[in-house]
């Protein structure tokens, strides 16, 4: 029998490479959530994949940022603990982008101990031109990494850097049990699920002024039954997530419902509520409620 191997391997970038569509693709199941709007991942997130005589557990983590606010400085902690426990990194570029976000993470990759491969994301939008000329680029920044190119959206390469991945992980029993997928309950999709929404329907601040927490999720054989709070800073906000008699928040509600009873493959019974809890984002307490701890 196969020697079994086990590790984590946990992805980086600056936001909006494509991290998520990435892991989503390796692991075959919606965990993180897309948008094309930067801060979409605020949590690091694990999804794990089982075979015969292995677990990768992949991570995904926010995207690279200079933190403005509290939340932000949480967001980049989960970033720091991705390089602490990884046996893989893959960092994510995308054509054209020439440096991260934070300079002190560069120069983590550049001395980085373990394997690193960078993939360069998003080459179906570019000629293969720009490609070399890129490849070029990143083999002078750093000479020792594997450069993959790659399309996460498309598939395209995903398979070959997953059995990269393979042959680069040590031998270990697994860290899991096999027939688990992540290591978020329950609540954390359906919250995560909901903020995708507003995600993509509210503009401006909205979004990111946004917390939400799952108070009820009751499951019954033929259906599961949820209630959801959207916390918002100030009352303006709280105007706006409502809508007119309601109908932005019966959208949120209507597609966030479509998405749910996907994900679990039963009927689902959401309700949604708004409360206003001023500057949630800026405040240590709230943040380690929400799950937001910072590593120390």
């Amino acid at each position: 029998m196969a020697e079994h191997k086990a590790g984590f391997v946990n992805i980086i970038g600056n936001p909006n490479v494509g991290k998520s569509t990435l892991m989503n693709a390796f692991v075959g199941e919606k965990l993180s959530i897309i948008t094309s709007k930067a801060q979409t991942t605020r949590h690091r997130i694990l999804g794990i994949v089982n075979g015969d005589d292995f677990q990768v557990i992949l991570s995904d983590t926010p995207g690279i940022i200079k933190p403005a606010y509290e939340l932000q400085s949480s967001m980049m902690d989960f970033v720091k603990s991705a390089f602490e426990d990884a046996d893989v990194l893959l960092y994510m570029v995308e054509i054209g982008e020439k440096a991260l976000k934070d300079e002190k993470f560069f120069e983590k990759i550049k001395n980085s101990k373990i394997p690193v491969l960078l993939l360069m994301n998003k080459i179906d939008t570019s000629t293969q031109e720009e490609l070399e000329e890129q490849i070029q680029f990143w083999q002078g920044q750093l000479p020792t990494v594997e450069i993959h190119p790659i399309s996460a959206l498309n598939n395209f390469n995903v398979k070959e850097v997953f059995d990269r991945i393979l042959e680069l992980l040590p031998a270990s029993p697994p860290y899991y049990p096999k027939d688990q997928l992540t290591d978020k309950p329950e609540r954390f999709f359906v919250n995560e699920t909901i903020r995708e929404k507003i995600l993509l329907f509210y503009k401006k601040e909205i979004p990111y002024s946004v917390e939400i927490e799952t108070e009820e999720f009751f499951e019954d054989p033929e259906i599961i039954r949820m209630r959801a709070v959207i916390m918002v800073e100030r009352d303006s906000q709280k105007g706006i997530i409502i809508g007119h008699k309601g109908s932005a928040l019966k959208r949120v509600g209507i597609e966030a419902r479509k998405d749910l009873e996907k994900f679990f493959g039963k009927q689902v019974h959401l309700e949604l509520y708004v409360k206003v809890n001023k500057n949630w984002r800026s405040d240590k307490r709230q943040l380690k409620r929400f799950g937001y701890n910072k590593k120390k």
